[in-house]
């Protein structure tokens, strides 16, 4: 119990509790439980890629393009509708996961097979896919009255409460708690990120497992496409842009070090609702939105450094035991 009320989940849950009592303070009406579902459901996208990203960092990778690949999976899934209005949704939430898979792969394949540095890699398909978003669109928007009741209705069908968005996150969160605790695969993302020397000499492909990390963050990225523009109902170039820094700021400050290897689901999940509350608390207390990129990007140093502090005492304390051991 006192591991835990020390633990970077326990610090983040207190956060988030002053943080309301804080907004509820000035704005009670924040803190009502319809209104923290529709905040939970307005982070639910976050949330879905952070999933993602979590598998990536804990293998010593990044993934930059799940913004751009939520983008391009999106607008294909809207222009299918558009043009062929009857395609059954499940073939749509297929397609999506299916399409952001292989975009995934492709990142994962060209860190894996061809040696390059993950950072670049999805910096060059993170533009690459912006690209073609612009090629097979022609720069035009896709707009509601283009888009099927059926297409813009899933994510917003209401079952106990909760729209189908905030369902499909929850129901993502229970499936990687499985993996990473119950699986070989979940195991080996931390293998590989806490010491790919000694990964290899246990028999695990270090690439592999990488690659298949990158394609879980692509599938998740292309789920999230679909249910992004059919929830807003609108779908165009720009459409997501600059998200993958939330993203990566909702892993960091849930605890998931940027040296890999380290970190829980539980504490990206929080990191998410962390931000998430934020974003949905800037208008309440007047402050521009805008400043969301900013608030990002200092938690993202903050986390770190906390992180480095963390990882840089842990280090002497097994120094100072193995020197009484000596």
């Amino acid at each position: 119990m006192n591991a835990f009320l020390k633990s970077r989940e326990a610090i983040l849950m207190g956060a988030i509790a002053v943080l309301l009592a804080l907004i509820a303070s000035r704005f009670p009406g924040f803190v009502t439980p319809g209104n923290l579902a529709r905040v939970f459901t307005d982070t639910s996208p976050l949330i879905l890629l952070a999933l993602g990203q979590t598998v990536v960092i804990l293998t010593r990778c990044i993934d930059l393009s799940v913004a751009a690949n939520l983008a391009l999976t999106g607008m294909v899934c809207a222009m299918l509708n558009a043009a062929a209005p009857g395609v059954p949704v499940a073939v749509i939430l297929l397609l999506s996961l299916a399409l952001g898979a292989a975009m995934g792969a492709v990142n994962g394949l060209m860190v894996w097979k061809l040696s390059i540095p993950p950072i670049v890699v999805t910096l060059g398909t993170m533009t690459i896919y912006r690209g073609i978003i612009f090629v097979i669109s022609g720069g035009e928007w896709v707009n509601a009255h283009e888009m099927s009741a059926a297409f813009t209705g899933f994510p917003r069908l209401v079952l106990l409460g909760l729209p189908m968005l905030a369902w499909i996150a929850i129901a993502m969160v229970a499936l990687f708690v499985l993996m990473i605790a119950r699986t070989p695969t979940g195991r080996a993302f931390y293998a590989v990120g806490g010491n790919p020397h000694a990964a290899v000499y246990t028999g695990l492909d270090v690439g592999r497992t990488q690659f298949i990390a990158f394609t879980l963050s692509g599938m998740l990225a292309g789920l999230t496409g679909y249910l992004w523009v059919a929830r807003y109902s609108v779908a165009y170039v720009d459409i997501a842009g600059g998200f993958e820094l939330d993203v990566v700021a909702a892993c960091v400050i849930g605890g998931i070090s940027i040296a890999g290897g380290a970190g829980t689901i539980l504490g990206t999940l929080l990191g998410a609702l962390f931000l998430g509350i934020v974003k949905n608390a800037l208008p309440v207390v007047d402050i521009s939105p805008f400043w969301q990129l900013a608030i990002s990007g200092s938690a993202i140093i903050i986390a770190v450094a906390f992180n480095a502090r963390s990882g840089r005492g842990k280090g002497r304390i097994i120094l100072k035991r193995a020197e009484g051991h000596a």
